[in-house]
């Protein structure tokens, strides 16, 4: 989230930055102006209730004076203006949170701006690679074999990765891992959660795999990629699906009602003429009560509804008093771990703070379609160790690089050669002012592939979250920096074991450093 006071005061400086966005270096300044206008209106409306407040306060003292010299007609001329500044003091307020909400609409939706080292770009293509961090490994990637395998022809075949049961049962893009690769996957957690616990001093955490959607809205999910989540049919929808039912009904019923009023009306104005003439009115008197008695039921029954109705709408109003009501699967342990603080004001005193999990993450992968069809690399579940860091502000950008080591070991650990490259401006996530990625070589693929983005949020987090930071000397100094990364993706990185230590055999050697989490075993076969 950005600091409106930041782009009321330096536009010019918002603007140039957001620009670098390529999907804004177009739109940026029109983006701007719209934030300008509507919070220009707020700070008038806010002008103006601060004057009827205090004039509210002025006449609710002068009141009091004519009181005191027994003026009744100035005291009851000031009781009216203060009754007439209550009234629109309170629908000023209600404008008030109309234009606030206003204003936070259009900020929302925009993404972090890019720090100034961030490398400008449009694409992929334009990211640097950081020539310092490469890591060539000792072991020649498949043994150096002239054709090597991609992972699913290997897990396939070693009959322990089955896509196709997995697609019967789910739909595509989940699979079953069995036997010795099921254990893979559970130690290379295992290792990964050690090595980043003893070695880096992150605390391990269970988290929720299900999060409200202001946990979503902090961590920058919501509210532009929702078509990327899952998220959970819950209490509340069925609600709103069961209140938009009694509405309908609700208004039937009342137009039904009326037209029966109408009928019952026209049948007693016909009656009083037909007796006025001295007609025989005796059937038409039955038909008029059976109609008046059908009327009388058909109302009661309306405004038995009616109860049953507003008894729902006020059940609404208790639902939306919880403040969140929308409920999704997490795409990552990023948004329950980052907002683990949300709300809070943090001693400079306890930061960093430092968290690892190790969850199943979910995600739609909207947009996706076509791509990487074959295999584990895009999947709708997969498993992943993620970090993340609550810093002070000065300290964030020596985390990200104290983050990056700490994904990097685990692929040094396991002599997986990979690189490192930052990313440019146009292939930044959405609240990334600085993106790391690490990719590992595949030879199956024959090309590298990204297994970990570790990223500095700045404050674009923490301003979402209004997680605030607290100096030794007791003032803030502002909203707190919040930093993520994948520590790592485990299913690529079982990818990445199956393609580098495949043998001509089509058994998968095991990495000295998972050895102790397989029972010592030496290989995967079938």
């Amino acid at each position: 989230m950005h600091d409106i006071r930041f782009i009321r005061d330096h536009t010019d400086a918002f603007v140039a930055a957001l620009s670098r966005r390529p999907a804004y270096a177009e739109s940026a300044k029109d983006e701007a102006a719209k934030i300008l206008a509507a919070d220009e209106t707020l700070r008038a409306l806010l002008t103006d209730l601060q004057q009827k407040q205090a004039r509210r306060n002025e006449a609710s003292k002068l009141i009091g004076q004519a009181k005191a010299k027994k003026d009744e007609a100035r005291a009851q001329e000031l009781m009216t203006e203060v009754a007439g500044l209550k009234d629109a003091i309170q629908a000023g307020e209600a404008q008030q949170r109309e234009l606030e909400e206003a204003v936070k609409t259009l900020i929302a939706p925009l993404p972090n701006l890019p720090a100034q080292d961030a490398p400008d770009g449009a694409d992929e293509h334009a990211n640097v690679e950081i020539a310092t961090r490469a890591f060539a490994g000792a072991r020649v990637p498949a043994g150096g074999m002239n054709k090597p395998k991609e992972h699913f022809e290997l897990g396939e075949a070693l009959g322990m990765m089955d896509f196709e049961r997995a697609a019967k049962v789910s739909g595509a893009r989940f699979v079953y891992l069995k036997k010795d690769l099921a254990r893979l996957n559970r130690a290379l957690a295992n290792f990964m959660l050690d090595s980043h616990t003893t070695k880096f001093g992150y605390e391990e955490v269970v988290p929720p795999l299900m999060v409200r959607d202001i946990a979503m809205f902090g961590t920058g999910q919501l509210p532009k990629f929702s078509d990327d989540l899952y998220e959970v049919f819950n209490e509340f929808q069925k609600f709103q699906i069961d209140l938009k039912e009694k509405i309908a009904v609700d208004r039937e019923k009342s137009r039904n009602s009326h037209r029966l009023g109408e009928i019952t009306e026209f049948f007693s104005a016909k009656m009083q003429a037909a007796a006025e003439a001295g007609d025989d009115v005796g059937w038409s008197s039955e038909v008029f009560s059976h109609i008046s008695e059908v009327f009388s039921q058909y109302n009661r029954e309306f405004i038995a509804n009616r109860d049953e109705f507003n008894a729902m709408v006020e059940r609404e109003i208790q639902l939306r008093a919880l403040g969140s009501l929308r409920e999704f699967l997490i795409p990552t342990a990023e948004v329950p771990l980052t907002n683990y603080v949300n709300g809070e004001i943090l001693s400079e005193a306890e930061l960093p703070l430092r968290f690892t999990a190790y969850t199943p993450c979910f995600r739609s992968e909207a947009g996706a379609a076509g791509k990487d069809t074959r295999g584990m690399i895009r999947m709708h579940q997969f498993d992943k160790v993620e970090l993340v860091s609550i810093t002070a502000p000065e300290a964030s950008d020596a985390e990200h690089e104290r983050m990056t080591d700490a994904a990097q070991s685990i692929l040094k650990a396991l002599d997986l050669k990979h690189r490192v490259v930052t990313l440019c401006t146009g292939d930044m996530g959405f609240s990334a002012r600085k993106t790391y990625d690490i990719e590992v070589w595949l030879p199956g693929q024959g090309r590298y592939r990204e297994i970990s983005s570790c990223s500095n949020c700045g404050d674009f987090q923490a301003r979402r979250m209004n997680t605030r930071v607290r100096g030794a000397d007791g003032k803030m100094k502002g909203p707190a920096h919040t930093l993520n990364g994948s520590g790592l993706a485990i299913g690529r990185t079982l990818i990445a074991i199956l393609e580098n230590y495949q043998e001509p055999d089509g058994s998968i050697a095991i990495p000295d450093a998972l050895k102790p989490y397989m029972g010592g075993a030496e290989k995967i076969a079938r």
